[in-house]
């Protein structure tokens, strides 16, 4: 057995530290979902179930997401992936992007929840508060692989990118704002807020509406977050995250008025 900066080797196997982190990340978001249920008076162990559908498509969403909206410094297009299919499934050498997973992760709740004839929205809320956990954790595997950071800075908490993993218009720096602790901070602040809605507003809110406010409140911090990504999506000359997660917030936040004002006519 050896260590490296990346992960563990254990004879043929490798295992990296950054799917150990997510894996964790999954784990605690599902004993919070499953502690959320239980106080909602339904059964807890369902997500164990339901597990397994959020991951196989939550990895799915996660990788189609980026071979379609690869970043502009990832050396690989999509043109690159539908000549080679093969290389989408070369997970290990990274490529997994966290709206694709988020995506992938409701089809598997809701293909689940048809299938065992659950009240999908219930589910949704149980998993919102546990994501923005599994993602502020998840977050800090980029730390580890020194990638989501932004533009150069002397502020003190500027870390150190080492130069084979700098972005190579900013080879010439060293330090830079650790984007990716912004946004774990973000997500673990927003887990916060979206239990104290629920425990404060979840018996006058309908089935699916904690999801929603999870859909507002993760795209805007991921919005405002973009501003200082480096290595972004661009798409038409615009950002394409930054546009998509801004469609997201505005459309939830759309939906969540119309179907609480359709009850006050009502």
């Amino acid at each position: 057995m050896s260590f490296d900066q990346y992960g563990i080797h254990l004879g043929f196997l490798y295992l990296r530290y950054y799917g150990m982190i997510i894996m964790f990340g999954v784990v605690m978001a599902t004993y919070i979902a499953r502690w959320m249920l239980r106080k909602m008076g339904k059964d807890p162990e369902i997500v164990w179930d339901a597990l397994t559908w959020v991951l196989i498509f939550g990895i799915i969403g996660a990788r189609l997401y980026h071979v379609f909206t690869p970043s502009r410094y990832s050396g690989i297009t999509t043109a690159d992936y539908l000549q080679n299919p093969l290389m989408i499934l070369t997970t290990w050498e990274g490529g997994l992007a966290m709206p694709g997973a988020i995506i992938g992760g409701v089809l598997g709740i809701y293909i689940f929840a048809r299938r065992k004839q659950i009240e999908m929205g219930t589910l949704l809320d149980a998993t919102a508060p546990g994501m923005a956990l599994a993602q502020a954790i998840g977050r800090w595997g980029n730390f580890i692989n020194q990638e989501l950071y932004g533009p150069p800075t002397d502020l003190p908490w500027g870390i150190y990118i080492n130069p084979q993993n700098r972005i190579p218009e900013y080879a010439a720096f060293e330090r830079f704002h650790p984007l990716f602790l912004y946004e774990s901070i973000w997500n673990l602040l927003n887990m916060f807020f979206l239990l104290w809605i629920w425990r404060k507003f979840g018996d006058r809110g309908k089935s699916g509406d904690l999801f929603l406010v999870y859909l507002i409140t993760y795209p805007v911090g991921r919005f405002l977050l973009e501003f200082i990504r480096l290595d972004y999506v661009p798409l038409f000359g615009i950002n394409f995250n930054q546009g998509f997660m801004l469609l997201i917030a505005i459309a939830s936040a759309l939906v969540i008025f119309l179907r609480h004002r359709r009850e006050s006519a009502d």
